[in-house]
């Protein structure tokens, strides 16, 4: 390890918190697994959370047609996120076999993308639908519905003592599972620093790191997550094949 990172290290141990009170255990697939609000949730590699009593599979910001709204303005970039994003969505579909598709706002990067959508990426967001319950919770991003699709929009969602909405809310929230952050998760190694998306939860509430190919991602030691937990924070950083359990002493500012 350099010796900047080292004096990284050694100045965050001043403020590192207590361990995690609540229980989490690894699961099947690679899965991270504990109760959130009693309610048990999986976190997976993919970056989706997988509601298991409701066989609910809940992915957030997946900001379509990103790429395309970037080339509209004269900033070309490879106009394939959309496609990389929704066959990675289909492939957790097939692997879980929802009865709900919950996705959590931000779907799409603009009001415009669904007009800019790929017949055939059209139809993977029609096939979502086919024999279960499609949700578009409404973001900052989409505020509406997507037009011609179906599916169902929602400005949130709430069961079994969980709501799920975009935006997480200031303050304490139980049961609160949003996105809208994008948090991603900052380790220092022996050879260096690894940055990964990441979920955050404390055990009460939940932030889920964004699905989309092309989304940013924002270090979860930054000033707008602050005030948002009741307690010591847990990341289930993404891994190639599994989510690992990183506790906040381990993360790093960027």
């Amino acid at each position: 390890m350099s010796w900047r990172y080292a004096a990284r290290a050694q100045a965050l141990k001043a403020d590192k918190p207590e361990p995690p009170a609540f229980a989490w255990s690894c699961g099947d697939d690679g899965e991270l697994c504990l109760e959130l609000a009693g309610v048990a949730v999986r976190m997976r590699p993919s970056g989706a959370l997988w509601l298991e009593a409701r066989r609910w599979l809940v992915a957030g910001d997946l900001h379509l047609e990103k790429g395309s709204s970037y080339g509209v303005r004269g900033q070309l970039l490879p106009p394939y996120d959309t496609r990389a994003t929704l066959e990675k969505l289909t492939a957790e579909v097939a692997a879980t076999e929802p009865e709900a598709v919950i996705l959590l706002g931000d779907t799409f990067h603009d009001r415009q993308a669904v007009e800019r959508l790929d017949g055939e990426d059209r139809l993977r967001l029609e096939w979502l639908a086919h024999g279960r319950t499609l949700v578009w919770v409404t973001g900052n991003h989409d505020p509406q519905a997507p037009a011609g699709l179906p599916g169902v929009s929602r400005g949130s969602v709430e069961v079994d003592g969980l709501v799920l909405r975009h935006e997480p809310e200031a303050g304490p929230r139980s049961g609160e599972i949003s996105g809208h952050l994008h948090p991603c998760a900052r380790v220092l190694g022996r050879s260096g620093a690894v940055r990964t998306r990441a979920f955050l939860t404390d055990g009460s509430r939940m932030i889920l790191p964004a699905f989309g190919a092309y989304a940013g991602g924002l270090n979860c030691r930054d000033a707008a997550f602050d005030r948002l937990w009741s307690g010591p924070v847990l990341a289930g950083a993404l891994g190639r094949d599994r989510v690992h359990a990183v506790g906040w002493g381990s993360l790093v500012p960027d």
